[in-house]
Formats: structure tokens, sequence, C-alpha cells
């Protein structure tokens, strides 16, 4: 498997069709390729992309245990949409009843501390376990979901998990997503319809109010960047 730099990847994919991509990607790096979806509007273009077309791309998500219930109702649609496969990652079961016993439910509240210690465990080391091995993580981050993302490239390197990221959204506008799953015809999260943007966790998220920011609504209660370390940045 010849190895290529994101910047290369870059300048050989850019302007051509996502489904064309996918399948390229999954071609050069066969079973060393993976999507994760968190079941958003972005998500659901990739995930509706990859399964449409039966590109061999492994999808897979983080069940967090505290989603919320129309986030499983949109697992399940698209589920049965579909007919595929979506590999589940489930926190560590010690390290959650450690933290519930010490801290009880609601530990993030307290502290940044505290809820970058929750998303760790229910998110973050999930995801250390589903990238193990593989050379190539799709996304569906696009550059305008936050100040942190204005730059965000087609292709990047993550040194965090060693491997090289694409986000094929990069450059689209959230109303560019919401078009495409209507013409399409693609399975949603209900509650874009109520406010709410970007969704994580049920006591971590709220709908967003209008002009403000599209993170706005991730852990309200905070003033520090709004990521919760499956996406740093520099």
């Amino acid at each position: 498997m010849f190895l290529r730099t994101a910047i290369e990847l870059s300048k050989l994919y850019s302007g051509k069709p996502i489904p064309e991509v996918i399948a390229a990607l999954s071609s050069s790096y066969k079973n060393k390729i993976v999507f994760s979806t968190s079941f958003g509007q972005e998500d659901q273009v990739i995930t509706d992309i990859i399964f449409r077309n039966t590109i061999s791309v492994e999808v897979f998500t983080l069940d967090t245990g505290r989603l919320f219930n129309e986030t499983y109702e949109t697992f399940d649609k698209t589920i049965k949409r579909y007919k595929k496969e979506i590999k589940t990652f489930f926190p560590d079961k010690t390290t959650t009843e450690e933290l519930l016993s010490k801290k009880g439910p609601f530990s993030f509240y307290n502290s940044v501390e505290n809820r970058k210690e929750c998303c760790y465990i229910r998110k973050v080391e999930p995801l250390q376990r589903a990238l193990k091995g593989k050379k190539i993580w799709i996304t569906g981050l696009r550059s305008s979901q936050s100040a942190q993302r204005e730059n965000l490239p087609l292709f990047q390197w993550d040194e965090t998990y060693q491997l090289i990221k694409y986000n094929p959204l990069s450059d689209w506008t959230l109303e560019q997503v919401v078009d495409y799953l209507k013409e399409n015809n693609v399975p949603y999260n209900l509650l874009h319809d109520k406010g709410f943007v970007s969704i994580g966790c049920a006591p971590c998220t709220r709908a967003i109010q209008p002009g403000e920011d599209i993170r706005a609504g991730r852990w309200w209660w905070e003033d520090s960047k709004k990521e919760c370390g499956l996406h740093e940045t520099k």
C-alpha cells in the first residue's frame, strides 16, 4: 500500500466528486479507512454517499450512554433505510462506573476539568480504539462550524491519532448540507428542526438562539473552546 501525505492527497483529489474520492481511498487503503458518525446532518450526508454507492468503508459511531432519544431514532432509521452495519463503540465499563461512583452523573457541570474527563472517558478513549490501526479517517467537519475550524483543509494530518483525516464537506455550507438531505430523502435527527445544530450528549447540548454561534449550544455553561477532544485544533 502506497502511503501519500495529506498535501499530496489534497492535490490529487481537490475538486473531484466525493463518491469518487471515497471509493478511490477505499481501494488504496483497504480495511484501513473508516468514517465516524454521530448522526448529525453532515454525517448523514456522508453516510448516504457511502451506503448508497456501496463503498467499502467501515462506518462507526460512539455511543456515550448519554445521547438524545432522537439520536437513537436517527440511528435506527439509518440502519433500516440502508440495511448496513454501523459498528458501535461504548465507553469502558470499569472507568465509567468509577466516574459515576466517585463524582455522580453530572460532574461535568462543576468544572472544565471534570467535563473534559467525562468527554475523555465517553468519547476520546472509545475513539482511540475505533481508530487503532487505521490510516484514513473520514469526518463530517465543515470549516464554517466554528472559528477553530475556519481553515479546515480537505485532507490533514492528525498528530494525535497518527493518521490522515479526510474532510469531504470542508467547504460546504449548512444550506448545502440541508439541501442534500432533502433532495435525497436522507433520515436526519429531528432535533435539527428545533434549533439544535451541533448535537452531542443530552445533558451537554441545547438549542441555539438566532444569531448565536453554531457551537453555542455545546457546553453552554463554559467559556472555553467548544471542543471535546475528538478534533483538537492547535
